[in-house]
């Protein structure tokens, strides 16, 4: 049952990840060369505010599913990274609770600042908030996955 959990739980990150880039990359003030479309161009060219509300909801929904996971973690994982004597891996997932915990704080001004009509007072506000979502979600997909692959490897 666990390794279905961290199956959904890893795609349900992806998802997230998909999201939140979009919408990050489609508020940064990027200015390309006249007439050319860039794959940038293309991959920010999204309705940003259509992706708040899935953005919070796959954000909690993953926040879930890690707490669900997390018992597992420190039976199983964090002694493992103990007995290595791994203080990194250990450290750096202790960053990750704490800033999807942050996030998890944030999503109630994220998604107020994303309500149409948008106010352009706001945008840098919209901005700020969801690049650091941004940040937050993929270091905790990048931290979530090391740890998962180092205790993969061990005997």
């Amino acid at each position: 049952m666990i390794v279905v959990l961290l199956i959904l739980h890893g795609l349900l990150a992806v998802g997230l990840l998909g999201a939140i880039t979009h919408q990050a990359l489609s508020v940064l003030p990027l200015a390309s060369a006249k007439g050319q479309r860039t794959f940038i161009d293309r991959f920010r060219g999204v309705n940003a505010p259509a992706y708040a509300t899935p953005i919070v909801v796959l954000f909690v929904v993953t926040a879930i599913g890690g707490a669900l996971l997390y018992p597992q973690y420190r039976i199983d994982v964090r002694p493992a990274l103990e007995d290595m004597q791994n203080a990194a891996a250990n450290g750096v997932f202790e960053i990750k609770e704490h800033l999807i915990a942050i996030g998890l704080g944030l999503l109630p001004a994220y998604w107020y600042f994303w309500q149409q009509p948008l106010s352009a007072d706001a945008a840098s506000a919209r901005r700020a908030l969801t690049w650091l979502l941004a940040f937050f979600a993929w270091w905790g997909f990048i931290v979530g996955h090391v740890l998962n692959n180092i205790r993969g490897l061990l005997p």
